[in-house]
């Protein structure tokens, strides 16, 4: 099978989590602590891959200097889109709580929380596809992270759309849409940077990296801590540690 296709069946696995989070977060009326714990988790996996796979691995291809300046890069373009999309209603895109605005009390919230939910998955999918580069088969360990992270991504924000008066259609067809949009953005990612430079690819990878720090931070933390309060740390911790000794396999 071509990597590019290969690439592209890894990014639906990763991206297929979404749906299934959202699966539960709309029909099981998961407890907020218990969706906040498993938030703390993909969290810590998320940041463990970040560290181990994506930012030493870029290290590796192309030095300091490319992968400072990708991995700075790519968290103020994120910052600076969701800032963009905070003022349209996607703020609290990942909160299961009350937070989230009906499209009654924010005309326009929906379509930004679909965007906002795009800008979260792709950096991932590309990084999934750009991993194939290596020439050892795709990254085990990101496939995980990011399978492992969406689960809780959909779960809580499925259930905040659902306070917020959103109908299942809207809910379904825009986590569907965004795990094969995962899977394009993969096989983009392997067809695209398959003749790339050490560096250029180096400077791709930490971009990606940097972008998923700035979501870890400013989406999944805050939804975490909220609800967990003091476990959270360890939760995360224990997360961190469990996608560390995936890597070491």
């Amino acid at each position: 099978m071509p990597e590019w296709l290969q690439a592209g069946g890894w990014g639906l696995l990763a991206g297929s989590a979404l749906l299934l989070g959202a699966a539960g977060g709309w029909y099981a009326r998961v407890p907020r602590w218990i969706i906040a714990s498993i938030m703390a988790f993909g969290a810590g996996v998320l940041l463990s891959a970040v560290s181990f796979e994506l930012i030493a691995g870029a290290h590796e291809r192309g030095g300091i200097l490319p992968t400072a300046l990708g991995a700075a890069g790519g968290a103020v373009a994120y910052t600076l889109a969701n800032l963009a999309l905070a003022r349209r209603g996607a703020r609290h895109r990942k909160r299961s709580g009350d937070r989230q605005p009906s499209e009654k009390e924010l005309p326009g919230s929906g379509s930004a929380i679909a965007i906002g939910a795009v800008l979260d998955g792709v950096p991932e999918s590309v990084v999934i596809g750009a991993s194939l580069l290596a020439g050892n088969g795709v990254s085990v360990v990101t496939v995980a992270a990011v399978f492992l992270s969406n689960v809780p991504e959909g779960l809580s924000s499925a259930a905040g759309m659902r306070r917020a008066g959103r109908n299942g259609r809207f809910v379904f067809l825009l986590w569907t849409g965004i795990a094969l949009l995962s899977g394009l953005s993969a096989l983009v990612g392997r067809a695209a940077l398959g003749d790339a430079p050490p560096a250029a690819l180096a400077a791709i990878t930490a971009l990606a990296a940097g972008a998923i720090l700035a979501m870890i931070t400013d989406t999944m933390v805050p939804e975490a801590f909220e609800n967990a309060h003091l476990l959270v740390g360890l939760i995360t911790v224990v997360g961190f540690l469990g996608a560390y000794a995936l890597s070491l396999r």
